[in-house]
């Protein structure tokens, strides 16, 4: 292996890529590694401007929109390893690949399985196109939302399923999964995030700080400013409201 080898890291979330950077130095520390821009334009413009990597750590979920974005413009020959808390949709069609996938949360273990499938593979140039409908899968008109979660319990993992969430909601840019039997749990994405990977006909973005099920709603009532009030069950520590500009989406979504 060429101990100089080059290393990009696409990612939007500036604590899990200086993560990733601090366990790379650990496992490889004579690998140069460089974090890109997290968006895809960005991305792109860092391709156009540098000479490719030797390998591609990429991130699923960018600031402007998804990395198959990316990878029609850039085509990469390098191999990629993506970095994904997608469900098993995607690490189905990630896995056939002669290319890994790292799950989030993952460790320095499962980082160094990945690089050492990495380095025991003869050619360093995978189709490109086969990424590239890897990911479309996930953005077509048959979409395939997200099904569950990974849940940190201690020094254990446990699957939520999506179906037993009422909402989520968030408090100081942490993000927490309310099931429907009045238990909470830490979910490591954003609102923003969550709300691209939620099926929008069981879930709606109330406001900044909910994203409710429809199956959580029990009442609605009008309240200031042209705004209504949602009623959830469980209980919601705050008083939900959808805006005025929403209100008519809001409508519509439930008479769909």
């Amino acid at each position: 292996m060429n101990d100089k080898l080059r290393v990009a890291i696409i990612e939007d979330e500036k604590p899990a890529a200086r993560l990733l950077v601090s366990m790379l130095a650990d496992i490889r520390p004579e690998w140069s590694v460089e974090v890109v821009s997290g968006s895809v334009s960005g991305a792109v413009r860092w391709f156009e401007e540098h000479e490719e990597p030797d390998i591609l750590f990429l991130d699923i979920q960018l600031n402007d929109g998804n990395s198959f974005l990316f990878l029609e413009k850039i085509s990469p020959s390098c191999p990629v390893i993506f970095t994904t808390a997608y469900d098993e949709y995607a690490i189905r069609a990630f896995s056939v690949n002669s290319i890994d996938y790292l799950l989030k949360p993952f460790d320095e273990k499962r980082l160094e399985e990945a690089i050492e499938k990495y380095e025991s593979v003869t050619s360093r140039h995978p189709e490109s196109d086969v990424l590239i409908d890897a990911l479309k899968s996930i953005n077509s008109k048959e979409k395939r939302y997200r099904t569950r979660f990974l849940i940190n319990k201690g020094s254990k993992l446990e699957p939520l399923s999506v179906d037993d969430i009422a909402y989520f909601y968030s408090v100081n840019k942490i993000t927490f999964a309310v099931s429907k039997c009045g238990g909470e749990d830490v979910v490591e994405l954003t609102l923003d995030k969550l709300a691209d990977q939620l099926d929008p006909d069981c879930f709606f973005r109330a406001n900044r700080q909910y994203i409710i099920n429809v199956e959580a709603i029990k009442k609605i009532e009008p309240y200031f400013n042209g705004k209504i009030s949602v009623t959830v069950t469980p209980k919601s520590t705050e008083v939900i409201t959808v805006s005025k500009e929403k209100v008519a989406a809001f409508k519509r979504w439930l008479n769909y």
